[in-house]
Order: C-alpha cells, then structure tokens, then sequence
C-alpha cells in the first residue's frame, strides 16, 4: 500500500478529507475538554458551602443553601401521591382497612387512630394531627411523653444538647411543642463540618455499648444503613423516666428482644379484654432487614430508599426518601434486569403471601383475646390464665413485629413468614387452653366473634368516643398549635449564621 503522502499527491481530495476530518476530531475533543473543566469548576462551586452554621442547627432550609439539589429532593418526601398495593406514602387509614387492628390494640394508643407512613417531611404535622397524641387544652397533659418526639425532628439533639437526654425524655408530649417544629432532616444525619453520615441519636450508641460494639468503627456503607436504625428499629421506654431503649442486649431476633422483655416483665399496657400483658412492636425495619437477602449481599437502607442522580454533571445521592417501587428504573433495575411489570409481581407475591397468613393469625388473636375475655367473666382464676396470657402476649409480639414493619414481607419473606407461624401456632394453643377453661365453667360453645365489619363498630365495642375525641383534637389544632409555631418562630429569629 502506498504511503498516505503519495496518495495524497495522486489524489489531492484525499488530503482536504483527512484535513475537515482532522478539525472535526479536534473540534470534539475540544468541546469534551470543556465540558470536563466545566463541570469540575461546576463541582467546586457546588460544594463550596456558603453560609457557617453548627451542628445543632435545626432548619432544613439553612442546610439546604450549601446544597440545594439534596434539599430540593428532600421537600418532595412531602408527595403522598403513590399508592403501591400494599403500602406507598399516600394517606390511608389502616383502622378502616383492618377493624381487627382495633381489638387487638384496645386499650392503647393506635386503636384510636393508626394511619400509612408518609414522608419525612410530614413528620411534624402527621406527630400533631394523630389522634394518639391526645389533645392537651386546658392544662391537660397528653398520653404520650417527650420521647415520642425522639425521631420526628432535628430538634431533637438540639435540645438533647441544651438540656441532657435524660431530661428530654421527661415531661409529656406537648410540653415541647413550641421546641420540636422542624421535619426531620440534614441534622439528623450529617456532620456540618464534612457532612459526613452521623449517629445523633444516643440509643442506637448506647445499644452497641451494651452488646461491646463500636460503633465509631463501622464502615461507611453500615453508616448508610445505621443512620436510619437510629429510628427504624424496635424499641421501648424504659422506667419512669420513659428512656428511649433498644431491646437488643440479648440478640436483634423477634425471640431475643421476647426474651429481654419477658426477663424484666415488661409491658406496653394491660389489653383491657383479655387482661394479656402486652407488648407493641414499632417498625422493626432494621432487624427484619437483617435477615434477608439483600442485606446478606451487603446492601445498605440507601441503596434502594436513596439512590444516586445525576444532575448536572453532579453525581449525589437522592433525598427524596422512597419506596422503591415509585423509582424502579434507578434502584431495582440497577442489579435485576427484569421488566418493571415483573419485579413489581414479585414484590407483590412476596407481601401477599405473608399478608395471608398475617390475616389468619389477626382472627386468632382476636379470637383469643374475646374468649379469655368470657374465660374471666365465668370467674377464671389467675392462676388459669397466666400462661394462656403470656402465649397471647408472644403470638400478637410476633404477628405486630411482621405488621408493624415498613415492607418487612419484602425485606426478609422467609423470616417474616416463619415469624408469623410460630404466631398462629402460639395462637392456637393458647385458644385449646381457653377452651379447657371455658369448659371447666360450663361453657362448651363458641364464643361469639363481635361485629367489627368497620372501624366505627371497632371502636365502640372498645368503649371509644371517637367523635370527643376528634372535637377535642379540632381544638387543640386551632388554639394550641399557633401559639408554638409563634413561639418557635421567634426562638428561631435569634439563631446565628454567617455568609461565607
């Protein structure tokens, strides 16, 4: 083959080819070096912070001025527009969905109301407006205490700072009202120094002390998992002084945290109808998580609830906190290659599945509670009923651990699911034992299932006047509320920051 100058002296419009070629090569690469100055000055100035605050700030929105893209993403966990077959952040009212939540509640808090989680942004409005914190007008205190505020704020070690944590978690509920205004937020998990993820929750640290862990030692991506077991986790209040406790000193599995609980006779409340000690899961999202398949393959709460976006140029993790069924494209199909119709059918066989068999241990539970119900209205004995009342205590832990969980039938369906048959089997010895007792006074039929077919008839066979309860709760919305968003407002005013 000839050399490329003879052929181009052969043939002149060879060399004016190469030549337009030559620049428009040139011209490419000279746009892409560009592009990669650009976006690199873009980054430096992205993350160049512009105001100084601390870390007890409590605003999201002075956070969000170093870094807008995050806090704009943040605002959207407000969205209560997706609806998934089984949970989303949409309203619903799970009383209404499951009259039976009422009767096995009776006689505690979230029989008077128990709602979907929304987002994180509603935190604050959806603590207000919840029936469970009570409507404390005229003096009257709430049924809740401080600690109820724990994970709803970063407010919260905020004044965990000004005042000790022992001292917050005294007092009830509406006593820091007018302190607890923020949604959760930045603080919550970051370091305003570096922004590096941070644990400013003192249970979960003191949960790791007890069980000789470190927690300063962890890796980055537990961190991007711990900072949400701060909140995502069972725990309980411990003594008079209501302190915020993880149950995990024997073990993070539901007959661990049973067995600590049985070891100090603890109780949430007394079921008035069964007269059952009983206990009330919260969201045991992190042990459950634990346990499954995509926590065995080393993945984080982040990976899936806040995924990476580009924006920009800027890569940076996705703050608006989500199922991930509402984001498929950027968080399932990352690793799975399947079409969205599919991996939602397997999410919904997987919760079907566990929600079948969680149905039938409700009826069990229910069942339960109503015939030890008639087993003390014949004159039982304690001494009867002691055990048949512990195995109901173990069979609603068990059945509230599953229930209680944000998307624990997907997170771990084997473990949830061998949960929820140790459930129905505890159930149904503890209904053979009653119908023993029963019989001894005479009563050999069946007990006859109340008529719950909807919340309303729920609770009134619990004795709840709902309708005081929602005037009451009117009330305190339009006279209470003001006044502490007044109150916080001009606390805030005071605050400091400075412009860099």
């Amino acid at each position: 083959m000839k050399p490329i100058t003879e052929q181009i002296k052969e043939k002149p419009w060879k060399g004016w080819i190469l030549f337009l070629a030559t620049i428009v090569v040139v011209f490419f690469l000279g746009l892409l070096a560009s592009s990669i100055i650009e976006r690199r000055t873009e980054a430096v100035f992205a993350y160049t912070p512009k105001i100084e605050h601390s870390q007890w700030e409590p605003r999201n929105e002075v956070w969000g001025e170093n870094f807008p893209r995050q806090f704009n993403r943040f605002l959207q966990t407000e969205d209560q527009s997706f609806h998934s077959k089984h949970n989303g952040s949409a309203q619903r009212d799970m009383l209404e969905e499951d009259p039976r939540l009422v009767i096995l509640w009776a006689g505690y808090g979230f029989s008077k109301e128990y709602n979907q989680g929304k987002g994180h942004e509603n935190a604050i409005n959806d603590m207000r407006n919840i029936l469970r914190t009570g409507a404390p007008v005229d003096g009257n205190k709430s049924p809740m205490p401080n600690t109820c505020w724990t994970c709803k704020s970063p407010d919260v070690p905020r004044m965990m700072q000004e005042v000790g944590v022992a001292e917050f978690y005294q007092g009830s509920w509406e006593s820091l009202g007018a302190e607890i205004v923020n949604n959760i937020g930045c603080a919550d998990c970051h370091d305003a120094q570096n922004m590096n993820l941070r644990i400013s929750r003192p249970a979960l640290v003191e949960a790791y002390q007890r069980m000789n862990k470190d927690i300063n030692t962890v890796s980055h991506q537990d961190m991007r998992q711990l900072v949400c077991a701060q909140c995502h986790v069972e725990y309980y209040f411990k003594g008079e002084g209501n302190y915020l406790t993880f149950p995990w000193d024997k073990g993070t599995s539901v007959e661990a945290m049973e067995a600590y609980y049985d070891e100090y006779a603890f109780k949430d409340w007394i079921h008035p109808i069964s007269k059952a000690p009983m206990l009330k899961a919260q969201h045991p999202d992190f042990e459950l998580f634990q346990t499954g398949i995509h926590a065995q393959r080393g993945l984080a709460c982040a990976d899936c609830h806040m995924p990476y976006l580009n924006e920009g140029g800027q890569k940076f993790t996705d703050h608006k906190i989500q199922s991930p069924l509402n984001n498929i494209a950027n968080t399932c199909q990352v690793c799975h290659r399947e079409e969205t119709t599919e991996l939602l059918a397997n999410v919904y066989e997987r919760q079907d599945k566990i929600k079948e068999n969680r149905d039938k241990l409700e009826e069990l539970l229910v069942r339960a509670h109503i015939e030890a119900g008639k087993a003390w209205e014949l004159g039982a004995k304690e001494k009867q009923m002691n055990e048949i009342l512990q195995d109901i205590r173990h069979a609603q832990w068990r059945w509230d651990f599953v229930a209680a969980s944000h998307g624990g039938s997907f997170h771990s369906p084997i473990e949830a699911g061998r949960i929820i048959s140790t459930g129905i089997n505890i159930a149904q010895e503890a209904r053979i034992k009653l119908s023993r007792v029963l019989t001894s006074y005479g009563y050999n039929q069946e007990v006859p299932y109340p008529e719950i077919e909807t919340k309303a008839q729920a609770q009134k066979y619990i004795g709840l006047d709902i309708e005081k309860l929602n005037a009451d709760k009117k009330r305190f919305l339009e006279e209470v509320v003001p006044q502490w968003d007044a109150q916080a407002k001009e606390r805030e005013n005071t605050y400091e920051t400075k412009n860099l």
